[in-house]
């Protein structure tokens, strides 16, 4: 989980969480971050069976009123609540875990046997943490620290 707005995403992510799971969702990611002169507090939810407008609004309306009392965030804001998407960055174990079996696409920070960007099938996380994917029927593994993004992968026809 991104750390932008230090213990603002902790706050949030306190409050969300159980909320999310209340009303059936479990909880994707809490981001707060400027764009322009502009601060969002944007609330990323999922589901088995996936997130539509109806659940974003649902969530949306929940959370509003709990944020309020709370007060984590004492200037102006956007909130927003989505889902992750087809097209989802990986940024935790959690994350992982919840797509393994997935194509993703895992971009690293320099070059591994000459490449930078790797498509294949999320295999999972090894025991010291690290990343494996199948690419072209070869299981590689990406520490961690070497990884720029990963992210789940869908080729659109």
């Amino acid at each position: 989980m991104k750390k932008n707005g230090g213990g603002i995403v902790g706050a949030v992510t306190k409050i969300a969480e159980p909320l999310a799971e209340e009303l059936g969702y479990f909880l994707w990611d809490v981001e707060y971050v400027k764009e322009g002169a502009d601060m969002y507090l944007r609330i990323t939810i999922d589901s088995e069976e996936g997130i539509n407008i109806d659940d974003c609004e649902k969530m949306h309306r929940a959370i509003d009123p709990l944020l309020d009392e709370a007060d984590p965030i004492e200037e102006a804001y956007h909130l927003e609540i989505s889902s992750p998407g087809i097209e989802r960055e990986l940024k935790n174990d959690m994350h992982i875990e919840a797509c393994e079996g997935w194509d993703v696409e895992v971009r690293l920070y320099a070059p591994i046997d000459g490449a930078k960007v790797y498509h294949g099938v999320l295999l999972g996380l090894t025991e010291d943490g690290s990343v494996a994917v199948e690419c072209d029927g070869v299981e590689r593994v990406f520490a961690r620290n070497a990884i720029a993004m990963l992210k789940t992968h869908y080729e659109f026809d």
